[in-house]
């Protein structure tokens, strides 16, 4: 309903009028300070050094701003961040990119026997780890692979195939199938159809995957 000529609508906040709103504001601050509290000793105590963390003085600020615990802590965490990383992106891209391409002939080119190949890839998903670390350890072994960050990334790009294929079977089918039919009345093959129509309508796919590699 639009309004009145003349009137003017309260966009912002108010303070409280009634008692029973202070009380409410009251509580919620009281809430807000509690929660704050935990933080504040975790930074408190983290910018101070070694020797200076304490009960007795673990609520006093500290004397340096020289970051303290901070700094040790990521010269100690920043090798395994870094290794983190160097494994996360390429098993994220290369998962990503391989699903995209099962979902999108799984969802858009049927062939004879493409439902047992999605169900078979799905059923992998739910196989254990322990049921296969012997085998998966044999065979990283005999690739010249085993204790090095390529077999990790092999590792985590096998297991990230069925979800990833699943994620993206379940995208892809939701897209018209005019647009796969428009492009090959213009005369786009398979890939062509998959790296300009379907990969770049895909992106939020992409952005889920990635989280799923990350946590």
């Amino acid at each position: 309903m639009a309004a009145q000529p003349g009137t003017k609508r309260n966009l912002g906040w108010s303070l409280p009028k009634k008692p029973s709103e202070w009380g409410i504001w009251l509580i919620l601050v009281l809430m807000f300070l509690f929660y704050l509290l935990p933080v504040y000793v975790m930074v408190n105590n983290g910018l101070k050094e070694a020797q200076g963390v304490s009960l007795s003085t673990m609520w006093d600020l500290p004397t340096s701003l020289s970051g303290g615990g901070f700094f040790e802590a990521w010269e100690r965490l920043r090798p395994n961040m870094v290794n983190s990383l160097l494994m996360v992106i390429p098993a994220t891209i290369i998962s990503a990119l391989i699903g995209a391409i099962n979902g999108y002939l799984l969802a858009k080119w049927k062939f004879r026997g493409s439902d047992i190949l999605f169900t078979i890839m799905l059923f992998g998903f739910f196989i254990p780890y322990q049921a296969i670390l012997i085998p998966l350890v044999t065979f990283l072994q005999i690739i010249k692979v085993y204790g090095t960050l390529w077999g990790l990334i092999l590792v985590h790009v096998v297991y990230g195939l069925p979800i990833t294929t699943l994620i993206f079977r379940n995208y892809f089918a939701g897209v018209p199938t005019e647009l796969l039919e428009a492009a090959r009345v213009d005369g786009a093959g398979v890939m062509t159809t998959f790296t300009h129509i379907m990969l770049p309508v895909s992106i939020s796919g992409l952005c889920g995957r990635r989280h799923l590699s990350v946590y």
